[in-house]
């Protein structure tokens, strides 16, 4: 897999998201990484937060995925629509690869964020990598009540 993760482009949407994807890239073997985060704009209508308490979020989220990735470069994008963004930024970087590590929660947060996630593995012009959350995967095994012995 590593000429496939040559290049990665990893998304990253909040902190504990940065953490994850991050420590499911670090278990692999790969080459360059750049984190993006997608500042999604209203299009026209009010924007949820300021531009600059975005840009601070994004930040965070970049800090948050450096402590366990080391040096990485990382850019902030602007976009309508965050899918066709991270692809803008695939481009601009020419990625090898988009990385992306599913995100838990309830229904109404797969619901919406999945619609992300469909649109990066059905509308994309290059591989898009999914990596287990190893960690939470390893808690699924052990509330499913699988043991070694």
């Amino acid at each position: 897999m590593a000429d496939l993760l040559e290049r990665v482009l990893l998304p990253v949407a909040s902190e504990e998201d940065a953490v994850t994807s991050a420590r499911a890239l670090a278990a692999q073997a790969y080459g360059e990484v750049v984190l993006v985060n997608v500042v999604e704009k209203a299009g026209g209508a009010m924007d949820k937060a300021g531009v600059e308490q975005r840009e601070l979020a994004a930040e965070e989220m970049f800090e948050a995925a450096r402590v366990v990735l080391g040096d990485v470069d990382s850019e902030i994008y602007y976009g309508t629509d965050v899918v066709d963004t991270i692809f803008e930024a695939a481009d601009d970087i020419d990625a090898s690869a988009i990385v992306v590590t599913p995100r838990g929660g309830n229904r109404f947060i797969r619901l919406v964020t999945g619609d992300v996630a469909l649109g990066l593995v059905t509308e994309n012009d290059r591989p898009v990598v999914v990596l287990p959350d190893t960690e939470h995967a390893s808690d699924g095994d052990e509330e499913a009540g699988t043991d070694d012995g």
